[in-house]
């Protein structure tokens, strides 16, 4: 008897979880701008092209091992299966409103799942703070105060080894500039999730519009030889 290895996956809606790159979106600290330079023009040279420049984390984007890790791979090392993974979200907006330094828990774990069911392996959490409608706020988004130091919500260190460990997580994911909490400059989840070759993905957007469960994300990386991340175009596909 053959097995077949076709896979199917059912949907409903398609929506585009990556904003949209200009010269204004907000940078981390010390990063390169994005940069548009014309190239031809319509009508003189007959089409319309740009050169474009922006760094590896830039926009909504995917970070690679070797950002932290000497022996890591490189962002063209994930195979074309890894790049298609099913999600479940957990929104923590109603918090971070009152806690923008508010790190998700292992009880906020447990207490979602006892609301939708035990988190399946091998599935990416992303995770809803309300972020996203920063966005066009750069000193908001950031939120920086007076030492230089971000205020924003994220990954707690407890939670990722939890999802890690005991429900064998494909990666995470998040609306804010880093998986991590502002204030981490350990990267204590990047590394974390990173050290297992996981997905890591930062700076989504549209992710209220996402249920609980039933979601696929189609992730499409610029394969950047050695690349320490890409700029990436993420669909979520929802049941």
């Amino acid at each position: 008897m053959r097995v077949s290895n076709l896979k199917t996956i059912a949907y409903s809606r398609v929506i585009h979880l990556s904003h949209v790159i200009d010269s204004n979106i907000p940078q981390w600290p010390g990063d390169p701008g994005v940069e548009f330079i014309p190239v031809a023009q319509l009508p003189d040279d007959g089409y319309y092209l740009r050169q474009f420049s922006l760094g590896e984390h830039s926009a909504t984007h995917m970070n690679a091992p070797n950002s932290f890790y000497l022996a890591g791979v490189g962002i063209d090392q994930y195979s074309a299966q890894s790049l298609i993974v099913p999600a479940i979200a957990i929104n923590i907006s109603a918090t971070t409103t009152i806690n923008p330094d508010y790190t998700l828990t292992v009880a906020d774990i447990l207490a979602w799942e006892g609301q939708h069911g035990e988190i399946p392996a091998d599935h990416l959490v992303l995770l809803y703070t309300g972020w996203e409608h920063k966005w066009s706020d750069k000193n908001a988004f950031l939120n920086q105060d007076a030492q230089g130091v971000m205020h924003f919500p994220g990954f707690g260190g407890d939670a990722t080894q939890f999802l890690l460990d005991e429900r064998q997580i494909a990666g995470v994911g998040i609306d804010t500039h880093g998986v991590d909490p502002g204030q981490d400059s350990s990267f204590t989840t990047n590394r974390l999730v990173l050290a297992q070759q996981g997905i890591v993905l930062e700076n989504l957007t549209n992710l209220q519009q996402l249920p609980p469960t039933g979601i696929t994300l189609a992730i499409a990386v610029l394969r950047l030889r050695c690349g320490s991340g890409s700029p990436v175009g993420v669909l979520a596909l929802v049941a």
